[in-house]
């Protein structure tokens, strides 16, 4: 889950729910760095989450499994479903840190 972890990646899979993206529209909503685009990119396609799909000079980037929709609309409805105690929870100390 370590692709959904890292907001930059998740703002990448919500974008690609739309479908196919090439790396320069993904740098353009983004607003970073092809490096770091990149980067982010080749993690996810690492963990399985992007593939890429060439269509003539241009290498567009997808999704590879439609349940990744599933997840994120799961995780925004429990969320939704406890965002008064979300908003309403405090940091609660470490182990052995002082109450």
């Amino acid at each position: 889950m370590s692709g959904f972890a890292d907001p930059t990646r998740l703002r990448i899979i919500r974008f690609l729910l739309d479908g196919p993206r090439a790396v320069g529209e993904i740098v353009a909503y983004l607003g970073m760095s092809q490096s770091r685009v990149s980067n982010h990119l080749a993690c996810l396609r690492w963990c399985g989450y992007v593939d890429t799909e060439r269509r003539g000079r241009t290498v567009l980037y997808r999704l590879t499994d439609r349940r990744i929709r599933k997840i994120l609309q799961l995780a925004q409805a429990v969320v939704a479903d406890n965002a008064s105690h979300i908003a309403a929870c405090t940091r609660l100390p470490a182990v052995g840190e002082p109450s």
